[in-house]
């Protein structure tokens, strides 16, 4: 895997969706590097673009309510387990589960696989609540995909925190998941 800076030279071929991630980044000042690589569906498969950009990849998780009318974004380090229990008191909803495909590509426009907090661009309406595990924030950099799953970025966190989010006009919950005890 080639890494480089910016957006690709060529965009032959990209979706217009990942294109839109680019511009707006580049309308934003963020600088990030990136690589190409084939699909990625698995936590497995994104470490070893980890290797490449030299960065943890989050795991991005699309989390409903029970009736479907609430809808969230967690965004939390690849190797912690994800219990709904943990977060669901945190942010006051309980019964919470995996959103259905359908409102992901609705509000996000994102497919099960390439979920990313660069999606929040679409959500224009603020459908979606982002939730940010705390050792995200203590994090240098983060890794996540620009709405599509063949393709991966690095940039900083605070870039994310303080130049992407206000301009897609959402603000994080922080929450604080446990750690995994052995």
């Amino acid at each position: 895997m080639e890494l480089m800076q910016g957006r690709p030279a060529d965009e032959t071929g990209r979706l217009e969706k990942e294109i839109k991630v680019y511009d707006l980044l580049d309308r934003l000042g963020i600088e990030y590097e990136r690589t190409d690589h084939e699909e990625a569906n698995t936590m497995e498969a994104c470490n070893e673009i980890d290797k490449a950009l030299d960065v943890v990849m989050c795991k991005n998780l699309f989390l409903c309510n029970r009736q479907e009318t609430q809808f969230y974004l967690l965004m939390m380090p690849g190797e912690k387990p994800f219990k709904t229990k943990d977060i669901s008191k945190q942010i006051g909803s309980a019964r919470l589960s995996f959103g259905k495909a359908d409102f992901m590509e609705e509000y996000l426009d994102i497919r099960p696989g390439a979920v990313s907090v660069m999606g929040l661009m679409n959500d224009t309406e603020k459908h979606v609540q982002l939730l940010i595990d705390k050792p995200i924030l203590e994090s240098e950099f983060v890794g996540c995909h620009p709405c599509v799953n063949t393709s991966s970025m690095k940039m900083k966190t605070k870039d994310v925190l303080e130049k992407f989010l206000p301009a897609v006009g959402h603000e994080p919950i922080i929450v604080d998941l446990p750690e995994v005890i052995e």
